[in-house]
């Protein structure tokens, strides 16, 4: 079975890592530049991705919002879908409001594509 994945980064570069690493594992996946993008992507009808990558700090909607957003079952995609933050913003402060918005997991950048990878199979059971 083909496991799915939305990816969210308003970086090429870092758009680019995931989508090689994530792609190479067998995801089928769709890539938003920013959060608002990939709001419109879990919103449609069909939406069932296996996990959902989110940078925090994105324009037009930061990946926080966009998680407590999914949380409260706002979007057409499940609302318990697995989702792992990726961001620059390392901090306690930082992580700790990313894991109380609902992050099943929160690596900071730089991040190792392995890891990101280990953690994202883990969460969809591959």
């Amino acid at each position: 079975m083909v496991k799915s994945a939305v990816i969210a980064d308003d970086d090429e570069t870092i758009r680019s890592i995931l989508q090689y690493k994530l792609s190479n594992a067998g995801f089928d996946l769709t890539v938003c530049h920013d959060g608002e993008e990939c709001r419109t992507v879990l919103n449609d009808p069909g939406a069932d991705p296996d996990i959902v990558v989110l940078d925090v700090m994105m324009p037009r909607l930061k990946g926080t919002q966009l998680l407590r957003t999914i949380r409260r079952g706002e979007l057409a995609v499940d609302a318990d879908v697995p989702v792992v933050m990726l961001t620059s913003r390392g901090q306690e402060a930082d992580v700790l409001e990313g894991l109380e918005a609902g992050a099943d997991e929160y690596l900071t950048k730089p991040f190792s594509p392995s890891e990101l990878l280990v953690r994202v199979e883990k969460l969809v059971g591959g």
